[in-house]
């Protein structure tokens, strides 16, 4: 069976990355397409890729700005009559300790990564709940397992963006409504290059990067194609790119020892060669 066939997907940071490979994906199996991104230009791209035969219809849209999400679900409603897929994909990340970054950079973040994904949650449910059908796809990642030096900001909204998956598959059992938490790892996409280094980062965040950098190397299509998948088959977790089913299990395994392996990987934190102090 293919579940898209006719149904309306509503995809955030659809301009590029795995939001367009989803994009691509969903419009070859039938689905109509409700497009956002802030990157208009790229917007344009995945509608080109998509071809003429899908139903698509595009939307500039700001995730972290909450008025403009509920006006974006109107918008969906009124252009499509609902929704039945919403793929909060939409997010950035940042190079920089806790200590080095600065509280503007931590709300930026936060207001893409986790309000974006509140914000859209929030404002599709309704809709979903009304007609006793749906399922909302909320990207986390691997870093809403383990904790990685010089990524708090990402992992904070990675963290929570988990937690809300799982909150929200207890409390919407039974109304039609389901919930996927999706945890990509080492996908190769520009998220990296989007505000890579904070602004107060040195050297230390500037080798993390690269170190982060170099795992990149699993094909967004592939991710994508393992989502729109998995989203057919009901799972309600998704875990997706080179070795992130490994570190899912390490992480299960050894929350206390984790980090002995990412020091190994090369993610020590700042502080490492001066030892514990005791």
């Amino acid at each position: 069976m293919n579940p898209y066939q006719d149904k309306v997907a509503v995809i955030t940071g659809a301009g590029s990355g795995i939001g367009r490979e989803l994009a691509q994906l969903l419009a070859q199996r039938g689905a109509r397409l409700a497009l956002s991104d802030v990157d208009e230009q790229g917007l344009a791209e995945t509608r080109r890729r998509c071809g003429d035969a899908a139903t698509i219809r595009t939307y500039r849209l700001d995730v972290s700005q909450r008025a403009g999400v509920f006006a974006h679900a109107d918008d969906v409603k009124r252009d499509f009559g609902g929704a039945h897929f919403i793929f909060n994909n939409a997010g950035v990340s940042l190079a920089a300790t806790f200590e080095h970054m600065t509280i503007e950079e931590l709300e930026w973040l936060l207001g893409i990564n986790l309000w974006g994904v509140v914000y859209g949650t929030k404002a599709f449910l309704p809709m979903m709940l009304a007609q006793r059908e749906g399922r909302i796809v909320n990207i986390s990642s691997i870093f809403g397992f383990v904790g990685v030096p010089a990524q708090s900001a990402y992992n904070i909204s990675k963290f929570a963006v988990r937690g809300l998956n799982e909150c929200l598959w207890a409390e919407l059992e039974g109304t039609g409504v389901q919930v996927t938490s999706v945890h990509p790892g080492g996908i190769r996409t520009n998220i990296d290059k989007a505000a890579p280094l904070g602004k107060f980062a040195g050297d230390y965040e500037k080798g993390v990067l690269e170190t982060v950098s170099r795992m990149l190397v699993t094909p967004p299509e592939q991710c994508a194609r393992e989502i729109v998948d998995g989203v057919a088959r009901g799972h309600r977790r998704i875990v997706t790119g080179k070795s992130a089913g490994l570190t899912d299990l390490v992480a299960r395994l050894s929350p206390k020892h984790y980090g002995k392996v990412l020091a190994w990987m090369g993610l020590r934190g700042p502080y490492a060669h001066l030892g514990s102090g005791r």
